[in-house]
């Protein structure tokens, strides 16, 4: 029985010991390289920290190595580690090291500055003498014997709608219930080549990470300048013969957007997954015919179920106004669609979209009452206690018994007297072909409906007559907002908060 990632670590070095792998741009370590550094980064932690246990250690992290070693190191030292991004409001990150109270931060030199000016107080360790500090082997023998599979192993931070963040903490027995779930359905084994697109600050970046420990397999990190030019992402994807990609959604419609296959194709590639926003078939039917051998999968699940809960594997042709299922849960894990009453729902019924199983994380760090909220006792057992996280999401059943996302709760709006998903809005809207991509809110003071799009060569014109054979006129949006450039939020998604408040504050109009 695995009961910690470092298992996995520790079996794929015995195998193959002098394979790479994690590797970027400039560096690439080896499996002997990473355990070396990680056990050693381990023994100064607990040195310089009297030995603490459970507790989170800070990691300014950036698309290098050495953030993964730290994770690693962190592991072995029986604490947790909380990737923050240093392109981050300083405010937001004071606010999330106030919640925290960690013991300590680990950083490269380079960062040392960064760090003391955002946590003067907080105990530093520097990275490049930790990684050479002696191994303590009984120390290390100890915190192993101790540990158990609800231990925690990292945590990560989403917006909260008070302005503070969030911390979702996630224990060992979550990741390694999501890494053997990928594995199993997937078939991933030690020929995998990942390409890892994914921050490590999001959650979603888990997925390759430790797939890639599991099976023996090689990582790299795609540099971000590939996503600024396609054809070096072409490019670097056949060079490094990546097989299989974790991506965000929004990464991969960047990919379609800027016509990234027209010229060239990574025929490579043998698995595309996805997941972060809602897959539009427009842009999934552009991969979908570049790379006609390729297997497909939209994946689903938000933060607090360590990443993804459910996954489709897309085996039949959509056309570009179609939705896409979110399929079925994976192994171990268990979907309710609850109504309002907090039944099941019955045949084309919509409900909350509610998960139990292991996947669950263990809540909001130093937040019991937001946990509370999210994290609930099942209503449909009242026999003995037993936690279900309630997603806020909206779904239903298709006719082939298949999950169908529609929307967030706080995404329908009664509008002229009709009830309106606003998510349909934007599926339709977003299979236009001028369309690269947009969202829709409600203005509830003026009763409209609001969208806010990209696209050089779409006008309000061009949408009317574009949905008006897919939605009734109660459906068109108002007001029409076209921006040169949307924004994303930290975790890749267009950042609907802050469209909203700058809407409301009249700068978008």
């Amino acid at each position: 029985m695995i009961i910690n990632v470092l298992e996995y670590l520790e079996e794929s070095e015995k195998r193959f010991p002098e394979k790479v792998v994690f590797e970027n741009e400039n560096s690439s370590l080896t499996y002997s390289e990473l355990k070396k550094y990680a056990q050693s980064i381990g023994s100064m932690v607990l040195n310089e920290t009297k030995d603490a246990g459970r507790q989170p250690i800070v990691v300014y992290v950036d698309r290098n190595i050495e953030s993964l070693v730290l994770f690693m190191g962190i592991a072995y030292s029986g604490n947790f580690y909380v990737p923050i991004d240093m392109q981050m409001p300083k405010l937001r990150i004071e606010l999330i090291i106030k919640t925290l109270h960690p013991v300590a931060q680990i950083v490269r030199k380079s960062d040392l500055n960064f760090a003391k000016s955002v946590a003067p107080d907080l105990k530093n360790l520097i990275y490049e003498e930790a990684i050479n500090c002696e191994i303590n082997e009984n120390k290390l023998q100890i915190v192993r014997q101790n540990t158990i599979d609800t231990d925690p192993l990292y945590a990560t931070f989403t917006s909260g709608s008070t302005g503070i963040p969030k911390g979702v903490i996630t224990c060992q027995r979550s990741v390694i219930d999501m890494t053997e779930a990928l594995a199993y359905t997937f078939n991933f084994d030690n020929h995998c080549i990942f390409g890892n697109q994914n921050p490590y600050y999001f959650d979603a970046s888990i997925k390759d990470i430790y797939s890639t420990l599991k099976c023996g397999a090689t990582m790299f990190v795609i540099p971000k300048s590939c996503f600024i030019f396609p054809a070096k992402l072409v490019e670097f994807l056949k060079k490094n013969e990546i097989s299989t990609i974790l991506w965000s959604a929004a990464a991969i419609a960047l990919v379609a957007n800027t016509g990234a296959f027209d010229f060239d194709k990574p025929l490579c590639l043998k698995k595309v997954m996805f997941s972060g926003e809602v897959m539009h078939n427009k842009v999934l039917n552009y991969w979908r015919k570049a790379l006609s051998e390729t297997i497909f999968v939209n994946l689903y699940g938000p933060t607090e179920i360590t990443s993804v809960c459910t996954h489709y594997i897309v085996d039949k042709p959509y056309e570009d106004n179609e939705p896409l299922p979110i399929g079925i849960p994976f192994r171990n894990t268990q979907i309710l669609l609850l109504n309002e009453e907090n039944k099941m729902v019955k045949k084309d019924e919509i409900g909350e979209i509610c998960v139990r199983g292991c996947c669950l994380s263990m809540g909001y760090y130093n937040n019991p009452g937001k946990t509370k909220e999210a994290f609930c006792q099942n209503p449909l057992n009242t026999s003995y206690p037993e936690v279900i996280y309630r997603t806020g999401d909206l779904a239903k059943y298709n006719e082939e018994g298949l999950i169908m996302f529609l929307s967030r709760k706080d995404n329908q709006v009664k509008h002229m007297g009709q009830r309106v998903e606003l998510g349909e809005i934007e599926l339709i809207i977003n299979s236009l072909e001028e369309i690269h991509a947009s969202i829709c809110f409600y203005d509830h003071d003026k009763q409209k409906i609001v969208l806010i799009y990209k696209g050089e060569n779409a006008d309000k014109k061009y949408i009317l007559n574009g949905i008006k054979e897919s939605l009734p006129k109660y459906m068109f949006p108002n007001i029409m907002i076209g921006l040169e450039e949307l924004p994303y939020n930290l975790n890749g998604k267009i950042d609907r908060t802050l469209l909203k408040a700058l809407y409301k504050s009249g700068e978008l109009i």
